[in-house]
């Protein structure tokens, strides 16, 4: 070689990007950075605490007596508080007050008849379908979550795996 350097070509230029991004991930993580996170800190707030639950009237799924929910959906949510230690505590209320309750940070989870079709997709997180429901009548079910709260969300989608299924 005449001892002048070539010019890094594409395939190096990557490698020296993906190297860099490992170790920032890497200094990230020493830093207590864990993924997923939840910024408004759900899982953590309510694990040990109350899960503060909506849910509206859908058939045999669902049901309200003198606004107390019951019904599979119910049952399925009581036992994802109990595997977090948490305390549910339900409200009934149309989809449209139960999301801007949501938005505004007072309730940590929607559950009831929504399929991935709900109109609220661009104002919560969804869960997966599940189709596996009890009383769902073959529709993949979907949870609604704060926006963003990602290890929550993650949590629940753990449980409703081994629950019923994905």
């Amino acid at each position: 070689m005449n001892g002048r350097r070539r010019p890094l070509g594409r395939r190096s230029s990557r490698a020296v990007s993906l190297i860099a991004g490992i170790a920032l991930v890497s200094a990230l993580s020493g830093c207590g950075l864990t993924v997923p996170a939840d910024p408004d800190g759900t899982l953590d707030a309510v694990s040990g605490g109350e899960l503060r639950i909506g849910t509206s009237p859908d058939g045999a799924l669902v049901e309200v007596t003198d606004d107390d929910p019951s019904g599979p959906i119910v049952d399925l949510v009581d036992r994802f508080a109990a595997s977090i230690d948490a305390e549910p505590e339900w409200t009934v209320a149309s989809e449209e007050t139960l999301v801007r309750m949501l938005e505004a940070g007072d309730l940590d989870l929607i559950a009831g008849g929504m399929t991935a079709d709900t109109p609220w997709v661009d104002r919560a997180g969804l869960t997966r379908g599940y189709p596996g429901i009890q009383g769902a009548d073959g529709r993949e079910l979907v949870m609604l979550v704060p926006l963003g709260e990602n290890a929550f969300l993650a949590t629940l989608e753990r449980f409703l795996d081994e629950e019923v299924g994905g």
